[in-house]
Order: structure tokens, then sequence, then C-alpha cells
């Protein structure tokens, strides 16, 4: 039985999310159709455009994507403490980025008096917009919703382009996020669609990789996590984000390019069951063997429903939703530990 999104997804124990969105049609509508000969791969492009655009007015960071021809992932971080604290006018200028809003919206941010029940009408706005807006359903929702559109109208006909429900799993911890961000990255790789991660189209792994090289090549100052060497729009990695009180990935950039480097060699097909005795040394700080982790970059999916994490944390969720039927036990036990 399918579980409800509020028993999925739940802030205070982690902000960070992985989903998922398929097409339902054929095989190939995202990329290129082999049964038309037509190729649909500016639809891979126009989703892309759309979900850096809807983070940028959604409370929510991306730390990771891939676009395949049938499917997309996204690793999303959502900054619900930011939507909570900023101004009315704020919320209003992100909302009419994505709705139209109405005539009262409009006169607030062009400063214009309000009668009493029009700042009542405004307050009530405010308030639904600023918890749609660090809201993962709502964000997907419009993401989706307007692909499909397009695509219905380039193919001249109706019905769902997606299928109905995006798939979403809670990671819970550190070594579920870095898992996850891996996973998506290689995706394209595992898919044969490309050979290197900077050969990857349409992934954050392949954007981080380019603007690295392109603004590091040009400076004297070399460092992990300069933020100047990564794109803004993606969740940039700053080391100990606890240490510093700033948002970001715990961990050095160029220690994840060596891992999903080291990863993607290792899943080649050319090379299966190879494990480099090299292994980045971030393995070691995250406590996951070699092994264990080319099984997770390889079949995260497969191997975890929902909830990933320790054994610890993905009980204590279960305990506080009162869920009795525990899955993925047995594979959090052995990868996770």
């Amino acid at each position: 039985m399918t579980k409800p999104r509020s028993q999925q997804i739940s802030l205070d124990d982690t902000p960070f999310y992985h989903c998922v969105s398929r097409c339902v049609r054929r095989a190939f509508l995202c990329g290129f159709d082999q049964l038309t000969n037509r190729s649909y791969e500016h639809r891979r492009q126009q989703i892309q455009n759309d979900m850096l655009r809807l983070a940028s007015v959604f409370y929510i960071d991306i730390a990771a994507f891939a676009i395949m021809p049938n499917h997309y992932h996204t690793v999303l971080r959502v900054k619900r403490e930011d939507a909570l604290a900023d101004h009315p006018e704020t919320i209003v200028q992100r909302a009419l980025q994505v709705v139209a809003g109405n005539d009262v919206t409009h006169r607030f941010l062009n400063k214009e008096p309000l009668q009493k029940w029009e700042y009542e009408q405004l307050n009530t706005f405010v308030d639904t917009w600023r918890s749609r807006l660090f809201d993962i359903s709502w964000f997907m929702k419009f993401l989706n919703e307007g692909i499909a559109r397009r695509a219905n109208k380039e193919d001249e006909c109706k019905g769902h382009f997606w299928e109905s429900r995006y798939k979403l799993q809670a990671l819970l911890d550190d070594k579920a996020i870095l898992s996850a961000m891996a996973y998506v990255d290689l995706n394209p790789i595992r898919a044969a669609l490309a050979a290197t991660p900077e050969e990857s189209e349409y992934t954050s792994i392949q954007q981080r990789i380019e603007h690295w090289k392109n603004n590091a090549n040009q400076s004297d100052k070399i460092s992990n996590n300069s933020e100047e060497f990564q794109p803004n729009h993606l969740l940039r990695f700053i080391g100990n984000y606890q240490q510093d009180n700033k948002y970001g990935l715990n961990y050095n950039l160029i220690d994840y390019l060596e891992l999903i480097d080291w990863t993607g060699r290792a899943i080649r097909d050319d090379k299966v069951g190879y494990i480099s005795a090299n292994a980045p040394p971030i393995l070691q700080r995250v406590d996951i063997s070699s092994e264990h982790w080319l099984e997770i970059c390889t079949n995260f999916e497969s191997r975890f429903k929902g909830l990933v994490g320790s054994l610890e944390s993905v009980k204590a969720i279960y305990r506080k939703f009162g869920l009795k039927r525990a899955n993925n036990l047995q594979s959090l036990k052995t990868l996770f530990s």
C-alpha cells in the first residue's frame, strides 16, 4: 500500500530527499524515439531549465540531478527555515513568478495603500504560499506540469506524460545523502550514455566539473571549497557547514569529484566486479567499504524503498509515525552499518 507523503517527508528529521519521475508512454519520449526516428532531446534541456528556474523560486536547493531519456532524478534540500523567516514581500515576489496573483498582491508590491479586508486577503495568500514554497510536492507539481503541457501540445495529444506519482526517498544522514548524489550523478554511465562524468549530458556532475575547470584554470588560488569555483544554482560543497553555520554539503568538492571518477571507473561494464585498492579517502570518513559503496551506487533505487540512512535513524522514523512494517532493514544493516 502506498504511504502518504506525510509519512515520507519529515523536515524535522531531514531536509534532503531523492525524487524520481518517469514517463509513461514510450520509452524514449525525452530522448530519441527509435520507433518514429524522431528526437525529443530538447525536452531534457527544457526539464533542466525548468528545474533550475523553479529551484530559484522555491526554498529548495538542488544537490544533484540527472535527466535521462525516459526519467529524471533530483536530490533536493528543503530550506524551511528561510521560508518561515522571510518577509511577506519576498514571499509574494517569489509566488508571483509561478502564479498570476491578484489585484491585492500586485498593489502590495507597488506599495499602494490597502484596506483592512485586503490585508486579510493578502495575509491568507502569504501564509498559503509561504508553506507551498518549501513543499517538495508543489515543486514537483510545477516542474512536471510544465514539461507535460509542452509535450502534449507538441505531440497533439492528451493524457499523462509522467507517472501519476513521483518516487521519493528521505535521506536521513550524510551516508545516505552522499550515496544518493553519487547514484544520480552516475546514471548516464550506468546506462552507457556516457563514458565519463564530464561527458554526462544534463547532469549536475558535468556542470560542477565544467564550472570548476573554467574558473580554477583562471585563478591562482586553488581550494577544495572555493565558492567561486562552484555553480550558484547547485548546493555547494563547503566542508564542515555545521561549524561555519552555512548551508552546504559536508564534504570537499575535489574529494567528491575524485569519488565520482573512481566509482565510475569501477562500475564500467568492462570492469564488472573490479574494486580498486586506491579508494578515495572520503569513503573512510563516511565509513563505507568500497564493496558496499559500489553496490549502493549501482542499485540505490532497488535496494532502498522510502527511507535511507542508518538502521537506527530509520527505526526512529518508523516509531515516530507508528509504522509497524519496516522495509530495507537487512540492506540498511548490511550497507550502512
